[in-house]
């Protein structure tokens, strides 16, 4: 999406602002404040890995993911109009940086990232472009994520989401194994974004320094 689309949706949602001079964003990231907000990540999550069984698309085997929500101070949601669209857990590189084409040094990772099946919306491009800002602001050069795959990466729904992913910008840097699945490493550029902030509103605070056994999977 670019500024000129990103900023074409926020004037489609300019009658929610209910005629202030300054409307707010149409979406909101921030940290998960509430234990019904946790709750309500929890669900997104077993609705998200739900779908995918059932469209035998590349679920991960650890069984706690949900309960991650519950728990993780880092975890943060998109939100519109008070309805939790997407859900991931932030962290910062611990290391030197992974040393890809996109850049070097510790990036902003995005780890457990799920989004609500069937929304209308494209939030795979909305965290994209938070993601780069949001990067950017940090004073990280890119940004990291890992997606599971399948046995055969190169073609179907996993060769499919690779491409999508790529023509929203972001490179297929390796791979890697996780709890013994296999997961494909991505990452993104930074990228200051001022004018996405009409679009996306973002009070999320610095993340912590990630775990070494952590791990990222978008879904």
């Amino acid at each position: 999406m670019t500024d000129y689309a990103a900023t074409a949706q926020a004037e489609r949602h300019r009658s929610r602002a209910d005629g202030d001079a300054a409307a707010r964003p149409v979406y909101e990231m921030r940290s998960l404040h509430t234990d019904a907000e946790r709750m309500e990540a929890v669900a997104l999550v077993e609705d998200r890995l739900g779908w995918l069984a059932r469209h035998s698309l590349p679920v991960p085997a650890r069984t706690d993911i949900p309960e991650l929500f519950c728990n993780d101070t880092q975890a943060v949601g998109l939100f519109e109009d008070g309805v939790l669209l997407a859900c991931m857990i932030l962290a910062l590189d611990v290391g030197t940086g992974r040393g890809n084409s996109v850049g070097t040094g510790p990036g902003l990772l995005l780890q457990h990232v799920y989004t609500l099946p069937e929304h209308p919306d494209d939030m795979a491009r909305l965290i994209t472009l938070w993601s780069s800002d949001c990067a950017a602001r940090l004073g990280r050069p890119h940004v990291g994520v890992e997606t599971y795959t399948s046995s055969e990466p190169d073609t179907g729904p996993t060769c499919r989401l690779l491409n999508r992913l790529q023509d929203m910008g972001w490179t297929v840097t390796g791979t890697a194994v996780r709890l013994g699945e296999q997961v494909i490493r991505l990452a993104l550029r930074a990228e200051a974004r001022p004018a996405l902030r009409a679009l996306i509103g973002c009070a999320v605070p610095p993340p912590a320094p990630a775990s070494t056994d952590s791990n990222e999977d978008v879904s």
